[in-house]
C-alpha cells in the first residue's frame, strides 16, 4: 500500500462520524488559508503581477515545500495543492488589501473559530484528532478531503 493510501488510512480513522465530517469540509480548508493569511505577514520582498496581485519571497517559499511534501506522496494531489494554495494565496493578497493593518483579525478571527468548531468535531467523533499523534496529519486533512473529490470524479491520485 502506498504511503499516501496509510496517511488516509490513519486519518480517517478519527473522521467516520458524519458532522465531524461535514465540519472538516468546512474548517480544514479555512484553516489552510488563514496560515497561508499569517504567513503573508512575515516581512520579506514582494513578487507581484496585475492580474494575480503580490505574494511574498516567504509565502512562495512555504507553499513550494509543502507542494514538494504533497507530490512526494502523489504527483497529481501535490500539482493540484500547487494551484489550490496559489488560489488561496490570491485571496489572501485581496484580503489584506482590503482590511490593510486588520487583516491580521480576519485570519485570527477565523482560525480561531474553526479550530474551535474542529475540537467540537472531534468531541462529537469521540476521538482525538490525528495531528496530535502525529504533527504531518496538519498537512494531510486538505489533501483527505481532495482525495474525495477526485475519487467523485473518478480520477485515480
Amino acid at each position: 500500500m502506498r504511503k499516501i493510501d496509510l496517511l488516509f488510512a490513519e486519518y480517517s480513522e478519527s473522521h467516520k462520524n458524519p458532522t465531524n465530517k461535514l465540519i472538516h469540509w468546512i474548517c480544514v480548508p479555512l484553516i489552510f488559508w488563514t496560515v497561508l493569511g499569517f504567513i503573508s505577514f512575515i516581512p520579506s520582498p514582494h513578487i507581484c503581477s496585475s492580474y494575480y496581485g503580490c505574494i511574498s519571497i516567504v509565502s512562495i517559499i512555504v507553499i513550494i515545500l509543502v507542494a514538494i511534501f504533497y507530490i512526494r506522496l502523489s504527483f497529481l494531489i501535490g500539482a493540484i495543492m500547487l494551484l489550490v494554495m496559489l488560489l488561496m494565496e490570491h485571496f489572501t493578497y485581496a484580503i489584506n488589501i482590503h482590511f490593510r493593518k486588520q487583516a491580521w483579525l480576519v485570519y485570527l478571527g477565523v482560525f480561531i473559530i474553526t479550530w474551535i468548531l474542529q475540537f467540537i468535531g472531534h468531541k462529537i467523533e469521540g476521538k482525538k484528532p490525528s495531528f496530535l499523534k502525529d504533527i504531518q496529519f496538519l498537512l494531510i486533512g486538505p489533501i483527505w478531503l481532495l482525495s474525495f473529490i477526485l475519487k467523485k470524479l473518478g480520477i485515480k491520485y
